[in-house]
């Protein structure tokens, strides 16, 4: 272990004490919320000046602390972008007399947008030369010249090829600005500020509709703009009065309707459908919505299909009459199996595919429409990560998806629905070279508190000793219904070929064995999530694959709650904690209404507002209140100045509190503020891989791996 320096910064203490039903708890470092946040999201400048100087101490102490890993941090740096092929590109998407897709060039941080004859893509391969007769439609790298931060949202070209849009971040806070230009041409004078970031073209190619956000950063409207009109000219299509709801717009496969998306952060949603070819309609409800039933929606023909929860916990797909789709006109297509989960559905002209997950691992099957025949898609690992990657074109027999593995790079694959065929189109290039038969990659079962089974997704090296000595990186999420995919992430391999164990722990709270999965880890059954991470990791220490206190506890945002619920509970089954974006001061962030996630996420949590049990479940196992007096692990925070999601007070007021309370005075505990960035990090791909290579040189060194 190195010498640190002797003296970390220490917040002022300004103690504030808060009584909610009838309990009174102190809040010493609530002074670090600017009361002006939502200025500093837009003007990050504008930050009080206490606040700054604290935030700026902080990030030179863990700059000084790790800066005898300099070199190692640079050299792993190195290593992950000697994994990246720096002119890649994606597969091109045919799109009548257009091909689009993005690429990038050697050294470029961000992406260019581009498109080319499809006719000249017949004998190439993603990744090869520029395609011949190539336009590129948006230079990101140009974009982004002078800029600190940008990055796009979403990039859309208009049906008839005349149009590009895009919209750009410019601080990371995702307030964005919806731009339009000719295709191939000058960039026009529209401009959409203080958009959400999602927004879909109407079938004339001179109509929009796009989600603006609110002074409190939530989706509150959705607009139509007519190209060549000033953006404060725009209507409203769409009024979202409930705070507690988000939305969003998109198009259905045929692009016969516009979408818009309203539905809570769990379990109620609601569709509308605007007529693409007459985007000044109004916008059609297909079902009102009704508390705990989520809906999506297909058109085909005279019919829409359905995919719900109505009735089914792990949903179903019913079609319904266009003209009357009411729930009493519904028919069953794919009927309820409980333990299987229905994830998304495509809707072709002949076909209707899902993608599906049961026991934990993902299914693609393809249903012919007329003759209602079915057959899956098969693969041979144990454990591997599927995705559905939607296209432009209706009328067609190719449906395109994405497989990996942890051992296994991400391959594309164009699948002949008819013929039954797969055609490879593009495998993941690793430049300085990678062996999948190097690593084992493996699912092992472990024992929760209550008994139930916790799948748990492993990568390792063969020759990784398996008799405890091993540090092991455990990774978390358990939120919102989101599942871990066991995916190919190389940088990874910047640990595990060190000797590392890496394990993702897919514990309740995600989907991942389901949507009953995802309750029994939500509301009042929140405590399930953590300990269902804990026992991970002490089954892990009993059959060797590490050992306790040999273990780093890694996650993000909702997961770095996780991780840091997970060091209260038991502090000394972890060498480490490295918490990104945390989610720490839970009680306090769902008390204050005016923050933008609050209202839409009391579906997940509770309203500690109104709700006394919700409350007092919340205050029991939020990190921040929590922390006591223990020998607390080493542990790395992060966050972003302007992140809209986790404010950047809560790694820094969790910080505070964990200096205060820690009694092992050998534990670091560190924090790093981005100054110009939110909750994604770093904006360009280079730039994110040293914000990488800072956490990955922080679990090496405190593993006693840094020289490795």
């Amino acid at each position: 272990m190195t010498d640190t320096p002797p003296s970390p910064p220490r917040a002022e203490k300004r103690d504030v004490v808060i009584e909610r039903f009838g309990v009174t708890r102190t809040d010493s470092y609530g002074w670090l919320r600017d009361p002006d946040w939502q200025r500093v999201m837009r003007e990050p400048e504008a930050l009080a000046a206490d606040i700054r100087a604290h935030l700026e101490a902080e990030n030179r102490y863990t700059e000084a602390t790790l800066e005898p890993l300099k070199a190692l941090r640079e050299t792993l740096f190195a290593e992950m972008r000697a994994r990246i092929r720096e002119d890649d590109s994606s597969v091109p998407a045919p799109d009548g007399d257009w091909a689009y897709y993005h690429r990038f060039v050697a050294g470029g941080q961000h992406p260019l947008y581009c498109r080319c004859p499809p006719a000249t893509l017949k004998d190439a391969a993603a990744g090869d030369a520029v395609p011949p007769g190539e336009q590129v439609l948006l230079d990101g790298n140009a974009e982004a010249t002078g800029k600190p931060f940008f990055k796009v949202a979403g990039a859309a070209h208009s049906p008839d090829h005349a149009r590009f849009a895009w919209a750009e971040d410019l601080n990371g806070s995702e307030y964005h600005v919806i731009r339009i230009r000719e295709a191939g041409g000058a960039t026009l004078p529209d401009r959409m500020e203080d958009a959400r970031g999602d927004f879909v073209w109407a079938n004339d190619g001179e109509t929009l509709l796009y989600t603006v956000l609110d002074e409190n950063h939530r989706p509150r409207q959705v607009m139509r703009h007519r190209i060549g009109t000033d953006a404060a000219d725009d209507t409203v299509v769409y009024r979202n009065e409930d705070p507690g709801f988000m939305m969003g717009v998109g198009a259905t496969e045929s692009r016969r309707f516009l979408v818009i998306e309203v539905h809570d952060h769990a379990d109620t949603s609601e569709v509308l459908l605007v007529d693409a070819d007459a985007p000044e309609s109004d916008a059609r409800v297909v079902v009102p919505r009704r508390t705990g039933i989520r809906y999506e929606v297909g058109d085909h023909g005279e019919r829409l299909f359905v995919l719900t929860n109505d009735r089914a916990i792990d949903f179903r797909v019913v079609e319904a009459p266009l003209a009357d789709p009411r729930p009493e006109n519904w028919r069953d297509v794919v009927p309820h199996r409980e333990g299987c989960l229905i994830l998304h559905m495509l809707v072709f002209r002949d076909w209707l595919v899902r993608l599906e997950r049961e026991a934990g691992l993902p299914r693609i099957v393809v249903r012919a429409i007329d003759s209602g025949e079915e057959h899956e898609i098969a693969f041979d690992e144990e454990t591997y990560q599927l995705g559905l990657v939607p296209g432009y074109e209706f009328a067609t027999d190719t449906l395109r998806f994405t497989y990996s593995s942890l051992a296994t790079p991400a391959r594309v694959f164009d699948y002949d629905m008819r013929t039954r065929e797969r055609t490879l189109r593009k495998e993941q290039e690793i430049p300085s070279g990678h062996d999948p038969a190097r690593y084992i990659s493996r699912r092992v079962f472990a024992a929760s508190h209550d008994g139930v089974q916790v799948p748990v997704s492993l990568l390792y090296a063969k020759d990784t000793p398996l008799d405890g000595s091993a540090p092991l990186l455990l990774y978390g999420y358990g939120s919102y219904g989101h599942a871990i995919p066991a995916a190919f992430q190389p940088n990874r391999f910047s640990l595990v070929d060190r000797g590392f164990v890496y394990a993702i722990a897919h514990i309740r709270g995600g989907t991942d064995n389901g949507y009953g999965w995802y309750l029994d880890g939500k509301l009042m059954r929140k405590r399930n999530t953590f300990l269902d991470f804990i026992a991970a990791g002490e089954h892990l220490a009993k059959t060797g694959f590490t050992s306790v206190s040999n273990i780093v506890a890694h996650g993000g945002s909702a997961g770095g709650m996780l991780v840091g619920a997970a060091a209260n509970i038991r502090p000394e089954l972890f060498r480490a904690i490295v918490a990104e974006v945390p989610f720490v001061d839970v009680i306090n962030t769902m008390c204050d209404a005016t923050l933008p996630l609050t209202p839409p996420e009391w579906v997940e949590w509770g309203n500690p507002i109104e709700e006394e049990a919700a409350y007092l479940y919340m205050a029991s196992y939020c990190p921040y209140t929590n922390v006591r007096r223990a020998a607390y692990p080493h542990v790395l925070a992060t966050g972003g100045l302007t992140d809209p999601r986790v404010t950047y007070w809560e790694p820094a007021k969790w910080v505070a509190r964990l200096r205060e309370m820690n009694t092992d005075e050998d534990s670091l505990i560190l924090l790093r503020i981005n100054m110009e960035a939110g909750h994604g990090g770093a904006s360009g791909r280079f730039d994110r891989l040293k914000e990488v290579a800072l956490a990955y040189g922080f679990a090496l060194m405190v593993c006693g791996k840094a020289e490795g």
